[in-house]
């Protein structure tokens, strides 16, 4: 009886540690997790801010093209008159 009475007690301590060890691998396991989501939506904020500046540059060049035509027609009216 003293025998297994030892053996019991140290299977209920290994069941308990194995317990609180795969219970800490989880909520690790679940904290991994939401960083990678709060990091997902960081890139994708940083994705959207990337593909707003690409049309502010796309039309600020189309801006750029504008007016430099118009100054181009100014000059070329304004050398008519001299």
């Amino acid at each position: 009886m003293n025998l297994s009475a030892e053996l019991l007690i140290l299977i209920i301590i290994n069941v308990i540690s194995a317990g609180i060890f795969i219970g800490g691998l989880a909520m690790s396991i679940k904290f991994v997790e939401q960083q990678i989501i709060r990091l997902e939506q960081k890139q994708d904020k940083h994705n959207n801010l990337i593909e707003r500046m690409v049309a502010v540059e796309q039309s600020t060049k189309s801006a750029h093209h504008r007016i430099t035509s118009i100054e181009e027609q100014y000059l070329v009216e304004k050398r008519k008159w001299y």
